[in-house]
């Protein structure tokens, strides 16, 4: 399954057919499908179904755009988007393959019902396929793509505020990041793969640090101490990180893009992602909270989990972090 899953988003990447890029998105999807809802919790199979109809409904929209687009221009090729019909329900429909707001509520629901690893594979893996023919469409519509950028960075900031749930805070902070991304896609493409690379490797290290601690909740972080001393002190710098604090490597992608957006003249769409970014350093700073600075009740319950060593291979956690 891995292997297809890999299969399809290679399809997506070497083509330049619309019609051998939407097939690479749906081999994509069809091969996650059985890894998500492979623990048959009943949260699990609901949030398979939820992300194959979503999945389903964007690949529908995608092929009926490229048919438009084929029908009004007489080819097929990817990079000749020029009218603007296609080409809006091409973003519509890849922003609802990858999440972005306004049409981001399927993401947090779906990845709260999955394990973690599973969860990293659909924030991570899944998003480089539909980022791919993004970058390549190169759109003419430009506030298109600026509205969804901002609604993004807005909803990934305001959505994760008072959530407990680990899973539903990295959907939203994802949410936030692929955000920050569109902003700048059409102005410097080059910045946003950067933005990407970062985004996976922060949240690779982070997923992985939540798995080997095995939590998912906010309060079960406060035991991490006692199980993983050392993986609870680098921790914080992940989630600061991520959150786009200054001597951290989160801050470069950031910090390029505000500027770029200025040269764009577009300096309160500038301000307005900066605050944004305030909002979700928040819940990253509660994250961090709970997990260095609280200690958890010893009461018999709690006691249980750090007696037994965790068998999980930490190297990829170590070089990630």
């Amino acid at each position: 399954l891995l292997f297809a899953m890999g299969l399809g988003t290679t399809i997506t990447f070497a083509s330049s057919h619309w019609l051998l890029a939407w097939m690479g998105l749906e081999i994509n999807t069809l091969a996650i499908l059985p890894l998500m809802c492979q623990s048959h919790h009943p949260r699990a199979v609901e949030a398979t179904i939820k992300y194959f109809l979503t999945q389903a409904t964007a690949a529908a929209m995608l092929l009926f755009a490229s048919i438009t687009n084929a029908w009004i221009t007489g080819q097929w090729n990817l990079e000749f988007m020029s009218y603007s019909l296609p080409t809006t329900l091409v973003i519509v429909a890849l922003a609802l393959k990858i999440g972005l707001a306004p049409l981001h509520a399927w993401m947090p629901e779906v990845l709260q019902g999955l394990d973690l690893t599973t969860g990293l594979i659909l924030s991570t893996w899944q998003k480089l396929a539909p980022f791919c023919l993004l970058l390549q469409i190169n759109p003419s519509n430009t506030s298109l793509l600026l509205i969804l950028g901002l609604a993004s960075t807005l909803v990934g900031g305001w959505g994760g505020l008072n959530q407990n749930q680990l899973r539903k805070i990295l959907a939203y902070s994802s949410i936030a990041h692929l955000g920050w991304m569109i902003l700048v896609l059409q102005f410097f493409p080059s910045l946003t793969l950067l933005t990407l690379l970062m985004y996976f490797v922060m949240t690779f290290s982070l997923f992985i640090s939540f798995k080997v601690n095995n939590s998912t909740t906010i309060n079960s972080l406060s035991m991490s101490w006692s199980k993983a001393p050392i993986i609870s002190s680098m921790v914080p710098f992940i989630l600061l990180s991520l959150g786009g604090l200054p001597p951290l490597s989160g801050f470069t992608p950031k910090w390029l893009i505000l500027q770029e957006l200025t040269k764009q003249s577009l300096a309160p769409l500038a301000t307005l992602a900066a605050l944004s970014a305030l909002l979700s350093l928040y819940f990253y700073l509660r994250i961090s909270y709970a997990m260095t600075l609280t200690m958890s009740p010893n009461i018999l319950l709690n006691a249980l989990p750090w007696r037994l060593p965790s068998n999980q291979h930490t190297l990829p956690l170590a070089i990630t972090t």
